[in-house]
């Protein structure tokens, strides 16, 4: 099956344009506001224009539930990123609204993946990036041999500081669950903005192996 692309951390106009041409399936948008690639009320405006053929990603931190819900709604979010210490119930209670629902752990050492049981009737995906205490973004790749902890069916995102050389490496996973890969730090000339040319060339990289 060929690896599905979310490039997360979008902001500003010309450049969502650009990334959009590459078609990825997902593109993402980050609500929480102690993120650097934060996008403000006035610049989420800009989601409604993203193509409909590629899903569009709200970014949440332990947001409240209803804020979470409007925000969704009120820019057609098509997934929901929970990349906090949100419940069971409330991943239950985001899908409820009919977003896909991908939740966000962070992979380190020691990591009891047994807890992903109780998460998994209620969320489409999972993501696993790297542990760190500013939710992600830390641009640090985790051990991917922990994976092999991972018992679960469920299928999941792969984060945490990818970059283009990560391409072949990615090749060698070979797990079926391995849905899609999450692009973000690693592909900026500055937090928010992405180098659409390196983009490209990890696009046309990543095709060339999920083909193989």
């Amino acid at each position: 099956m060929k690896l599905k692309i979310k490039v997360c951390g979008m902001k500003q106009a010309a450049n969502i344009a650009a990334v959009a041409d590459l078609h990825p399936n997902y593109l993402g948008f980050i609500f929480y506001e102690n993120s650097p690639r934060y996008i403000s009320e006035v610049s989420a405006e800009l989601i409604k224009y993203v193509p409909q053929q590629i899903k569009t990603v709200g970014v949440f931190v332990d947001e409240d539930l209803e804020t979470v819900k409007a925000l969704a709604a009120k820019h057609h979010l098509k997934a929901v990123q929970l990349h906090g210490n949100e419940t069971v119930d409330f991943c239950k209670q985001v899908k409820q609204t009919g977003v896909e629902v991908i939740k966000a752990f962070g992979v380190h050492t020691g990591f009891d993946f047994s807890i992903l049981q109780a998460y998994e009737p209620v969320v489409n995906y999972f993501l696993f990036d790297t542990q760190t205490p500013a939710h992600g973004g830390s641009g640090k790749v985790f051990d991917w041999t922990l994976l092999k902890n991972y018992t679960l069916v469920k299928p999941y995102f792969l984060s945490g500081g990818i970059d283009l050389q990560h391409a072949e490496q990615i090749k060698d996973i070979n797990d079926e669950r391995l849905y899609a890969v999450d692009i973000n730090s690693k592909f900026e000339i500055e937090p928010g903005l992405k180098d659409v040319d390196k983009l490209k060339a990890f696009f046309k990289e990543l095709n060339s192996l999920s083909l193989a």
